[in-house]
């Protein structure tokens, strides 16, 4: 991409392959803006964000950005023009998919130079940032008692105990499902929160005769009692044999205050910032999210994986339209290959419910200057960086090997985030335009805003601004390295914006018909 620093011109062109720019401001109608070969008058007025035609285009010719065809026009289009939903359609047909062809040598850091941050370092040699006590219903029908067992000790912190918290893990599902690829999924991603390295011990609750049995985790035998499984201290309890509600929470309470003296002796260490194992999200984007905080966050996941940490890239559905780049650079065929696996598996699934690509992006997408999901994915899959693809992944699927990976999500937040975190990320990147509050209950997330914006609109929100690199204040390269940095303090303990704000989701993602 062309380095946009110091740069005055209302207009962002970002290749010089491409026939569209990119408005950094509202601009309105006649203004003059120059190009390397011509001067232009704007025809109409736009809206910051939004794409305008470089030169003619002729009708059913590509519409190009980031040097990619993002769709084709579906009239003529003139220079000047406003190019959006009303004059360019998606084109997903030609493609030719190249696996392995481009394999990034990546110089990686000296322990030295990678530095370290203040983790919990777990008995089975996974890091935590954080030293949460997890309650963890296996179903909707002990959600309820989970959420009040932690309520109840709201006032557990590191100040007073040693422990980031007591936090509850309450969901919808665990009941109802069918046998199968849902229910494997679901326990896949429990027992991901149950061995999360930022969780030090787990308290299950159960109603007794759901779908997700607790014996699928703990044996019925230990009810009541601690025990230690892969290393984790694990203590469960079952409402229909411990007295309903109420009894239920008076006897959780009593069993996390004896979590909570065993996670006393827990300490933060220095470890290698190898152990970061990083998820990246995006949610309310825009079109600056691929131009400011997406590449930026990119070069961030670039210094991370050269200090031999790890960095998962999720959300197949804004990764349509961008997957060549993918296949490209995986570092074998193989890998390459199940890039494609994954985006065919998906695409099945949304024939499955009458659905498409398409339907991907939303109307606060389109409103940001985003037409259609390849011009999405080609800014999502910034978030990536530029190192070799070394790993693909199902939804929650422990993510062992170390690097840049892609993981199967859909784009929908919460249950991305609860994926990433249950394969094990320790600490997460969100980018957004347009705007978001979540946070997930176990990892802190760290915020990062495309544009100056919505950083000033949702202060309270938003822990870095990348919209420095849109008004030309700052490089990707420096966003990306303080981005770096941050998650190296926010690693060691420092709190993001959506941990004081107290935002927790946890969606984990049924696949599956309700029974």
């Amino acid at each position: 991409m062309i380095p946009l620093k110091e740069t005055t011109d209302p207009v962002l062109i970002l290749n010089e392959k491409d026939n569209v720019g990119v408005a950094r401001a509202p601009l309105s109608a006649e203004t003059e803006i120059g190009t390397s070969d011509s001067l232009i008058n704007l025809r109409e007025t736009i809206t910051p964000g939004h794409k305008i035609a470089l030169r003619p285009i002729a009708r059913g010719t590509p519409i190009t950005k980031y040097g990619e065809t993002i769709g084709k026009a579906t009239k003529e289009i003139s220079p000047g023009e406003w190019v959006h939903t009303h004059n360019v359609e998606s084109d997903f047909t030609g493609k030719n998919y190249e696996y392995a062809t481009y394999k990034p040598v990546t110089e990686s850091f000296t322990p030295e130079e990678a530095g370290t941050f203040m983790g919990y370092l777990r008995e089975n040699g996974d890091v935590g940032t954080r030293n949460y006590i997890a309650v963890i219903a296996t179903s909707n029908c002990s959600s309820h008692v989970a959420s009040e067992i932690a309520y109840q000790l709201r006032h557990i912190g590191p100040d007073t105990h040693g422990v980031d918290g007591v936090i509850a893990i309450s969901h919808q599902e665990g009941c109802g499902h069918s046998q199968g690829e849902d229910t494997w999924q679901l326990e896949r991603t429990i027992a991901g929160m149950i061995y999360h390295p930022n969780v030090g011990a787990v308290l299950m609750v159960s109603l007794g005769c759901e779908v997700n049995q607790i014996s699928k985790y703990i044996g019925t035998t230990q009810l009541g009692q601690q025990s230690f499984r892969k290393g984790k201290l694990i203590v469960g309890l079952e409402m229909q044999s411990s007295g309903g509600t109420r009894q239920t929470v008076a006897n959780g309470v009593t069993q996390v205050e004896e979590l909570i003296e065993y996670c006393w002796q827990m300490r933060r260490t220095p470890q290698p910032m190898s152990k970061v194992l990083l998820g990246t999200n995006c949610g309310g984007s825009d079109a600056f999210s691929g131009i400011s905080a997406n590449p930026s966050l990119g070069y961030a996941s670039d210094l991370l994986v050269r200090s031999g940490g790890t960095s998962v890239l999720a959300e197949i559905p804004e990764c349509m339209g961008a997957e060549h780049l993918l296949t490209r650079r995986a570092i074998d065929e193989p890998t390459g290959r199940k890039v494609i696996d994954v985006m065919e598996w998906y695409q099945n699934y949304l024939r499955r419910f009458g659905s498409g690509w398409d339907d991907n992006p939303s109307p606060g997408n389109k409103a940001g200057g985003i037409t259609n999901v390849t011009e999405k994915s080609l800014g999502a899959v910034a978030k990536g960086g530029t190192t070799a693809l070394t790993a693909v992944y199902a939804y929650a699927e422990r993510v062992q090997q170390k690097g840049f990976v892609l993981m199967n999500t859909p784009g929908y937040d919460p249950v991305s985030l609860t994926g990433i975190a249950a394969g094990g990320a320790n600490m997460i990147c969100f980018t957004t335009g347009r705007g978001s509050g979540i946070g997930f209950p176990v990892v802190p997330v760290l915020k990062i805003s495309s544009n100056s914006r919505i950083a000033r609109v949702m202060e309270d929100n938003i822990d870095i601004n990348a919209g420095t690199v849109v008004d030309g204040k700052e490089t990707i390269q420096e966003v990306g390295r303080k981005i770096f940095e941050t998650i190296r303090r926010v690693a060691s303990g420092e709190r993001t914006k959506s941990e004081l704000l107290g935002h927790k989701e946890f969606v984990p993602w049924r696949i599956g018909p309700v029974l």
